[in-house]
């Protein structure tokens, strides 16, 4: 991954370019942004810059043999850490992880493919639905220990962590004091799209990179340099992207999105008050696993924004098309006006929040279920 390969973003190049250059880059860098964004594509790029042979004033030369393993994730010096399954005796800080599964093969195969994916697809792409995902006070300790052998090749030692807000509380702790103080060379690359989730302890510990979501030109221009379709499909894509270069490419793609699909049953059922099958919704949303529901409220609130907007009639602003549009505009006004929104987002909001720390699914979304029932029921 070059600097190049990432669409515009200029200035968060330059910087972290000119970092390097004055000799003035952090030993510990968090890298944070919005799902699709180039949380995971930008400390890449760096990496390859420091690892580069032959670097130019803006980017990697990308043809030297640092930089064609690089594009490979085989730099001897570049670590890698990630949540995974982990067993009881791991999460303990003994020995448990299965030594069967080659989860770093498995991570360098995901990062090549999906780049901007997110731990949705992360965990589709391993097989991990219904699982526990965390890093572990054992892998907090390997961490430490790969860090304390020398460089391979002299140079940097880099340790990048994915999905750093799966820290558990004991490995983060564990990392303090490396991440504070770390041997000369080493530099600590921490990867998330929720920075809020993180100890204290380890933000105060690390310079804060922030990656902002790309903008709709950069969307454009990444999709049809890429030879991924047309300039006027592009144009229609980047729109409706928002800046997640994921969405775009998955609008790209064609992947059916069943989201949406279960948000307007989901409200038909609510408005019908067909309550066997409002509870019987509930009880297969409480069978996915944890990403996949809060990606349904996700899915909710973005549906919730298409009615505002529509009642508000800044039809120009909608992103949804088809099916789903001729959904928005059925509901909108007639079964919920924009007086309704604000509330029935503020429960969906809830609902996000209480599935992020572990409460019942399957009590969470009956009960959100039944909030719409009674303001639809108000409303009629």
């Amino acid at each position: 991954m070059q600097f190049a390969d990432i669409p515009g973003l200029p200035e968060t190049k330059e910087h972290l370019i000119n970092a390097v250059k004055n000799n003035h880059l952090a030993h510990a860098l968090l890298f944070y942004g919005p799902e699709g964004s180039a949380n995971l594509t930008m400390p890449l790029a760096l990496a390859t810059y420091l690892y580069c042979q032959n670097p130019s004033d803006s980017d990697s030369c990308g043809t030297c043999s640092s930089c064609q393993r690089m594009a490979k994730l085989v730099m001897p010096d570049l670590n890698f850490a990630f949540p995974i399954i982990s067993s009881k005796k791991e999460d303990s800080g003994e020995e448990g992880q299965d030594k069967k599964v080659d989860y770093l093969a498995n991570w360098r195969k995901f990062v090549q493919e999906q780049p901007y994916g997110n731990v949705h697809d992360y965990i589709y792409f391993n097989g991990f639905e219904k699982k526990q995902l965390n890093i572990s006070v054992g892998a907090a300790r390997q961490i430490i220990q790969t860090l304390s052998l020398v460089s391979f090749e002299g140079g940097y030692k880099i340790m990048m962590i994915w999905g750093v807000e799966f820290l558990n509380p004991q490995a983060a702790n564990a990392l303090l004091k490396i991440l504070e103080e770390p041997q000369q060379k080493t530099i600590f690359m921490l990867i998330t799209t929720q920075p809020e989730q993180l100890l204290t302890t380890i933000l105060s510990r690390t310079q804060k990179v922030s990656i902002r979501a790309f903008r709709d030109e950069e969307v454009h221009q990444y999709l049809v340099n890429s030879g991924l379709c047309d300039d006027q499909t592009a144009t229609q894509i980047s729109m409706i992207a928002d800046g997640n270069l994921r969405e775009a490419m998955r609008l790209v793609n064609q992947v059916e999105d069943q989201q949406v699909s279960w948000i307007r049953n989901w409200f038909r059922m609510c408005h019908s008050k067909n309550f066997k099958e409002v509870f019987a919704i509930a009880d297969i949303f409480h069978k996915f696993d944890k990403e996949a529901q809060k990606s349904i409220i996700q899915a909710g609130m973005n549906v919730l924004r298409e009615i505002l907007l529509k009642n508000a009639a800044v039809d120009s602003l909608l992103r949804t098309k088809g099916e789903d549009r001729d959904f928005i505009e059925k509901i909108s006004g007639k079964v919920l006006q924009e007086e309704h929104i604000p509330g029935l987002y503020e429960h969906f909001n809830d609902a996000y929040y209480h599935l992020e720390r572990n409460g019942n699914a399957k009590l969470i979304f009956t009960d959100l279920s039944m909030e719409i029932v009674l303001l639809m029921a108000k409303i009629d």
